[in-house]
């Protein structure tokens, strides 16, 4: 079992950008894919992100591509969203997953793990 932990969200302006961590522990990283996700008020947890279990595939949704980066650091067990040009339409609790299939998708469905989010808010 692997026991996830988000951090690094915060209130910023329109324009913005935020680092989001999630630091893994219990089991190493490189045994799962990894995904993000948000979830804003009244709206349906929404994929954001994800990357395979060795980095070389990454796939972003249509409403962050290009603004938004993943990534992962094995050895440091953590995977991170950098989050450029924030809207206020981003503005979610963001969740990392874990997907015991080394190449995870956009369902949250198919994620095993899930930390307790972090809050993302994007002033106008």
């Amino acid at each position: 079992q692997v026991q996830l932990v988000e951090s690094g969200g915060g209130l910023v302006q329109a324009g913005g950008s935020l680092r989001l961590s999630c630091a893994a522990s219990g089991r190493t990283l490189s045994r799962y894919g990894m995904g993000w996700f948000r979830q804003a008020p009244g709206k349906e947890r929404e994929f954001v992100s994800c990357i395979n279990w060795s980095a070389v595939s990454t796939t972003y949704a249509d409403s962050v591509k290009g603004r938004f980066t993943i990534a992962r650091d094995n050895a440091k067990n953590t995977v991170y969203l950098q989050m450029n040009s924030l809207k206020p339409e981003d503005t979610a609790v963001y969740y990392c997953a874990a997907d015991k299939s080394l190449w995870p998708g956009k369902s949250a469905m198919n994620y095993d793990y899930w930390g307790q989010g972090t809050q993302v808010t994007v002033s106008s």
